[in-house]
């Protein structure tokens, strides 16, 4: 009763005129913000800090959650139309949204992204709202060795549904790691894999991979082919329409990978990326026909689009309740909201709860204008892959260029597009999985500072890892993704010969 009472409160809020002018704009600039490559939520949000900077704090905060879980929302656009994923949350959106917008699909898809984005989205706000508190402390019991075994178990996960070969998707996550690790080590100041230029003590960036891996790389591949000159065929958009059956298809997935992503938001740390990649692995796994995947599965879209989405609610679980910001962009929002002399935290429902319960009154809210927003869109947005080859392709390769140089104003990531591009033609035409090697790439530092941490606390030994029952629960569960599949294939082997 009191959850309903408090999120009466927050609607009394979120419902005032201004407040819905705020959502509506949120919203709208974040679905723009995430079908551009090269922009994402972090760059927006920090430039709106002076804006809310004057403005009530609820409605600051209203404004700025808008564009977040905008933009996540928005970014399954260019994954599925154009493989160019510019938000992290939507890489594995890309792995059947695409295959089914070159299959014709392309309005269906966005369709089903709209759907499963708003579903997961309002699924993971009512669990915010009834269970926000008593996560938090759930939160606070993961330490640096729990958040290492959860960060291994979402990288072998991935790797494990590599479809060809084992061995392939485990030289892909290697890889991955190694350029997580480029750049100053923070904790020593090592340089590592700078190979002595200044330009990579920073590191490199995730959407200079991203968009060298898919984008560049599906470029580079139709080019090889010879289909860069030929007319792009008509009436590619297709229907928007679900069936039945399609319907009762993703509802399953929908609804798992809904409150797998919230709660995997939840964990400060982990956020939609790992969301997502966990939502399709699971579903994968799950599905009858998941040797399909990567072909274009419908449930391969609503699945981690689902995910994403309720990941995004959830990571304000820590950063309301706790103020521990679990990305970078809810680092973004705990600084918006320290300007606006709010301090989050356990003490935040009591103190501040206009800012709490109006915030996820307005995520309501945000999701109607969202799902409103996108559909009767989507015929348009689509008519992108109704142009001329040529035109593609070059329109693909200029959003890269401007999205990488625009980050950094840096000839020299342009080259680094341009390497990553040959790498990712280079696994695709040698069997080589995409998808461990993003993901190894977006926990590799994590997975690094989470075990040095662990080892310092534990004066460097090794069985901290094992000695805490979350983390043994979490190691022994990734590693039985690894040899499952590998016990499989000999088992049938064993039976194919008998």
């Amino acid at each position: 009763m009191d959850a309903f009472n408090n999120l009466m409160y927050g609607f009394g809020i979120a419902l005032e005129p201004i407040n819905i002018l705020y959502v509506f704009v949120g919203v709208f600039a974040g679905t723009i913000i995430g079908m551009l490559p090269g922009l994402g939520p972090i760059s927006a949000l920090a430039l709106m800090i002076p804006i809310t900077f004057a403005m009530d704090p609820s409605s600051g905060l209203i404004l700025m959650a808008g564009v977040y879980y905008g933009a996540i929302f928005g970014g399954s656009t260019s994954s599925i139309l154009l493989n160019a994923p510019g938000v992290a949350g939507t890489v594995a959106t890309s792995f059947d949204g695409y295959p089914m917008a070159k299959q014709g699909l392309a309005g269906k898809a966005l369709a089903i992204a709209a759907y499963a984005s708003f579903v997961g989205g309002t699924i993971s706000i009512v669990f915010l709202m009834m269970v926000a508190p008593l996560l938090s402390k759930v939160a606070v019991s993961f330490g640096p060795a729990e958040y290492f075994a959860l960060m291994v178990l979402g990288l072998t996960a991935v790797v494990s549904l590599s479809d060809k070969s084992l061995v392939k998707g485990l030289i892909a996550a290697v890889i991955g790691v190694m350029i997580s690790i480029i750049g100053i080590d923070l904790q020593t100041g090592t340089v590592r894999y700078a190979f002595g230029t200044a330009h990579l003590l920073d590191g490199i960036d995730f959407l200079v991979v991203a968009l060298g891996i898919f984008a560049l790389a599906e470029v580079f591949y139709i080019l090889l082919r010879g289909g860069g000159g030929k007319e792009q065929p008509r009436n590619v958009i297709g229907s928007l329409k679900l069936s039945r059956g399609e319907v009762k298809e993703i509802a399953g997935p929908i609804g798992r990978s809904s409150v797998l992503g919230f709660f995997t938001g939840v964990l400060p740390g982990a956020g939609a990326t790992i969301g997502s990649f966990l939502g399709y692995s699971m579903e994968k796994r799950l599905a009858k026909d998941g040797d399909t995947f990567g072909k274009g599965n419908i449930k391969g879209v609503a699945a981690p689009e689902a995910a994403n989405n309720a990941a995004c609610t959830g990571s304000f679980v820590p950063l309301l309740t706790l103020g521990v910001p679990g990305s970078g962009t809810t680092a973004v929002l705990l600084g918006a909201l320290l300007v606006m002399g709010v301090t989050p935290g356990p003490a935040m429902l009591v103190d501040r709860p206009d800012v709490f319960w109006g915030v996820i009154a307005s995520m309501y809210i945000g999701n109607i204008f969202l799902l409103v927003l996108n559909l009767p869109l989507i015929p348009f947005i689509a008519r992108i892959l109704d142009m001329p080859r040529p035109l593609l392709l070059s329109l693909i390769l200029i959003f890269c260029m401007i999205g990488v140089y625009g980050m950094s104003f840096s000839v020299f990531d342009l080259f680094l597009l341009l390497g990553f591009g040959l790498l990712g033609l280079g696994m695709r035409l040698f069997g080589f999985p995409a998808a461990p090697l993003i993901l190894a790439l977006i926990l590799g530092g994590i997975m690094e500072e989470s075990m040095r941490r662990a080892l310092q606390i534990s004066g460097g030994d090794w069985s901290t890892f094992i000695d805490k029952p979350i983390s043994l629960t979490l190691l022994i569960i990734a590693g039985l993704s690894l040899t499952l599949p590998l016990v499989k294939k000999v088992v049938v082997r064993v039976r194919a010969t008998s």
